[in-house]
């Protein structure tokens, strides 16, 4: 740790975040690691000594995004000859030391286990080196490690619980660029929920490429995620608990028991598909059925009536038939899911998809598919919110409207979004909100207190 003389000048960093929401957690378990060397975080990279660019690798455009950052910086990097560039996360881990040869600007690599490494990589910066760390580790959750929230509203936070995937999907490339998969200690985690409730903090959201799988064994004893939920929700009942993502294949009968049970844990579950066919899940490697992600639709359903339900979705998959295509559609049907993340199949290098299966699904096709896919999506929406109209919410207020002044917004427990005038509410409040009409993306409503 570095102790600075109180007029010694800060070193200024800016961490730009592409991505997922693991890679924001990142971010700010980044932030602390820097905080503790002298450095303060700064709004923009124009202002900064260090810019850290924090990757991607799950689609193509992801890494897209990221090398176009990198030539919009060329030209500030001529103005402020002194300024560093790191690349960290995925795609650092995914290509290392190629993106030295193809992207001169960089002057660091880092992987998602190597942030504790930071200091002492740019101390080899210091010494006229590029430097590069991308190990992976099967026990790092930096956990002992309090995140730096930036650019946080106050009133929702992640806390990771646990680190890397062995599902080994085929199309994905996270067991590669984030390791095997490692559950943190559940004290620190509840610690950390009690620090975030003590700073005025009103959710949080426990993250893991498969919260499902958490399982931490000490002795005889051994936690699993509903253990833990419920340890977390126990924190505070004015603590709201959300969580992200699970496995349809671990999605248990006892999961969904402790959130019907449990009233500050909202009743909403993302539970990606991916595809509706079983030839197309089975090529994918993801282990379920068609039947099986129904039969778990169901059993939320039935204990969970208003749940809200939303979902990945993968357009063009190899192999890909039309009849596999209708099949997907027919299951958007039966879910009628609030909402979902939709993409056309991108080929990643490196994966099992990659090396074993052919991309033999045409770009068009991938497009007309997806196109219809979202255009399903947004009846289904519209549909779901239109049920919701006359219906009255207890909406937890985020802030202010980005198309009025005049209006506040925040999230019911089902994850949909609800806008209404603000009046006398503000940021951390609980408010009961009535729902007057809606869009496909949308709730819009009137503060009933």
């Amino acid at each position: 740790m570095v102790f600075l003389h109180p007029y010694v000048k800060r070193m200024k960093l800016f961490i730009e975040t592409f991505g997922c929401q693991m890679n924001f957690s990142d971010s700010e378990v980044v932030a602390s690691v820097m905080n503790d060397q002298g450095y303060e975080l700064c709004g923009s990279a124009a202002e900064a000594d260090l810019v850290f660019i924090n990757t991607c690798s799950i689609r193509e455009n992801a890494e897209q995004r990221v090398r176009k950052r990198l030539r919009e910086l060329k030209g500030l990097k001529k103005k402020h000859p002194g300024l560093r560039i790191g690349i960290l996360g995925c795609m650092a881990e995914r290509l290392r030391e190629q993106l030295f040869d193809e992207e001169p600007l960089v002057d660091l690599i880092a992987g998602p286990d190597s942030y504790r490494k930071l200091p002492e990589m740019l101390q080899e910066l210091d010494e006229g080196r590029r430097t590069a760390q991308v190990l992976l580790s099967e026990e790092e959750t930096y956990a002992d490690l309090e995140p730096v929230r930036y650019g946080s509203n106050k009133i929702s936070a992640y806390i990771s619980i646990m680190r890397g995937c062995q599902n080994f999907c085929s199309y994905c490339v996270v067991p590669y660029t984030r390791g095997r998969e490692r559950s943190r200690d559940p004290e620190s985690i509840v610690k950390e929920a009690e620090r975030l409730v003590a700073e005025g903090y009103r959710e949080v959201t426990l993250l893991g490429q498969n919260v499902n799988s958490y399982q931490w064994q000490q002795g005889d004893s051994v936690i699993l995620f509903p253990e833990l939920l419920t340890r977390v929700a126990a924190v505070s009942d004015q603590l709201r608990v959300r969580f992200a993502t699970s496995h349809p294949k671990d999605l248990s009968d006892e999961l969904i028991d402790v959130i019907a049970a449990t009233p500050n844990i909202c009743n909403h579950i993302h539970l990606p598909v991916q595809s509706g066919s079983d030839a197309v899940l089975k090529r994918m490697n993801r282990r379920y059925t068609r039947a099986w992600y129904l039969g778990r639709i169901a059993a939320i359903r039935e204990k969970i009536p208003d749940a809200g339900l939303s979902t990945d979705l993968i357009a063009g998959f190899c192999g890909e038939t039309e009849e596999d295509h209708r099949l997907t559609l027919d299951l958007m049907e039966q879910c009628r899911f609030d909402f979902a993340f939709m993409f056309a199949y991108s080929q990643r290098p490196g994966t099992r998809a990659a090396e074993k299966l052919e991309d033999d699904v045409p770009d068009m096709v991938k497009k007309g598919r997806l196109h219809e896919i979202i255009t399903l999506q947004q009846r289904l929406s519209h549909t779901g919110n239109r049920k919701d109209v006359g219906k009255t919410f207890e909406v937890l207020v985020e802030g202010t409207s980005r198309k009025s002044p005049d209006q506040m917004f925040g999230r019911n427990g089902q994850n949909k979004v609800i806008v209404f005038p603000s009046g006398k509410h503000k940021p951390g409040d609980y408010v009961e909100v009535k729902v007057v009409k809606c869009t496909s993306a949308t709730l819009i409503g009137e503060a009933l207190e």
